[in-house]
């Protein structure tokens, strides 16, 4: 089965029916054993654009309190992705940071990534379940691509906080960097990570 014929989305539900939701014991195996792809390891081919664009759709149907899409999404991939690391790359040279231009290895080495940006709006929604919201979109992506059978890391660095680096992107006003979700064809199983104790972290709260 070729992965493309893996990803085909089911047609997007319209508006007011009925959407089931049944038990899917194939998503929660899938979750038990998720882990990250070192970025450094991630080759071509990537996604194509119409992969990009069901990943897009997926991750959009993250809870969205108030149904205000407080994210967007830049899709840096081929020609254009090589341009933004140029230019982050000349933004930090100019300055004289070294360590900032090595960083930018990450960025150059996968096929494609998609830009998470996190845009509150003025809303009776609190900012901050907006800003939880466009993690989920981060989280969401990172799943579905991986689900794909491709490789994926969420990484932010110095060019996700850099405003000037931020201005290069497009960004205005309250917007943020969410993240920088990095997808591409994995060149080794990533190898489990040291876990936290789910024990350690939960209290079972009786009043």
């Amino acid at each position: 089965m070729t992965r493309r014929s893996r990803t085909a989305l089911p047609p997007a539900p319209s508006f007011g029916e009925p959407v089931a939701q049944a038990a899917a014991p194939e998503v929660l195996d899938f979750l038990s054993r998720r882990r990250s792809a070192s970025a450094l390891t991630l080759g071509g081919p990537g996604p194509s654009s119409a992969e990009i664009e069901a990943l897009i759709r997926v991750a959009s149907r993250v809870p969205d309190h108030g149904k205000l899409a407080p994210w967007r999404f830049v899709v840096l991939a081929g020609d254009g992705k090589a341009a933004f690391a140029d230019r982050l790359e000349a933004l930090a040279r100019a300055r004289g940071d070294d360590r900032a231009v090595a960083k930018l290895g990450k960025l150059r080495t996968p096929p494609a990534c998609i830009a998470v940006i996190s845009r509150p709006r003025e809303a009776e929604i609190r900012e901050w379940e907006q800003i939880l919201s466009a993690g989920a979109v981060c989280t969401t992506l990172l799943y579905a691509a991986t689900a794909m059978g491709y490789g994926a890391n969420w990484i932010t660095d110095w060019y996700a906080y850099d405003a000037e680096a931020c201005a290069i992107l497009g960004l205005s006003g309250a917007e943020k960097v969410a993240g920088f979700i990095l997808i591409g064809e994995p060149g080794e199983p990533p190898r489990e990570r040291e876990r936290p104790s789910p024990e350690s972290l939960t209290i079972i709260w009786r009043g």
